[in-house]
């Protein structure tokens, strides 16, 4: 039996605190591996946040999906985040089938990744209540 291999290129661009990694072609069983090699090979720091730009993937399976989650566990051990950029139908349908967006939050763009990550929103503010007439604030 002979295993046919997809064809899927990897290239990465650093920022400060984040690597962009993009692919092109399709992540399936035949090729994660190499993504996950990748990955471990190109980030500078497992802190360090990933926006995957999956703008050339046009098939991902379970495997693809799995090499994807645990560049996620890895990352988030560490304190960074994965951020999914620019996916195709058939990739951002089983994203969102099987929920891995809940994780994996997916944009629009790369631009839009690199923003929730360089820019993230503040978190709400309490409001600071006065402690009244009791002589201690004051009113």
């Amino acid at each position: 039996m002979e295993l046919l291999m997809s064809w899927l290129t990897l290239a990465y661009r650093h920022l400060p605190g984040v690597t962009v990694i993009s692919l092109h072609g399709d992540l399936d069983a035949t090729n994660a591996g190499r993504l996950e090699t990748f990955v471990a090979d190109v980030r500078r720091r497992p802190g360090d946040h990933l926006v995957f730009d999956m703008a050339g993937v046009r098939f991902m399976d379970s495997a693809g999906l799995r090499a994807l989650l645990g560049s996620y566990s890895t990352t988030a051990r560490h304190g960074g985040s994965v951020r999914l950029a620019a996916m195709q139908a058939m990739p951002a349908r089983i994203v969102e089938i099987t929920r891995v967006d809940s994780h994996l939050p997916v944009h629009e763009t790369v631009d839009d990744a690199l923003t929730a990550v360089l820019d993230p929103p503040e978190p709400p503010r309490r409001p600071v209540h006065g402690t009244g007439n009791g002589g201690t604030g004051v009113a």
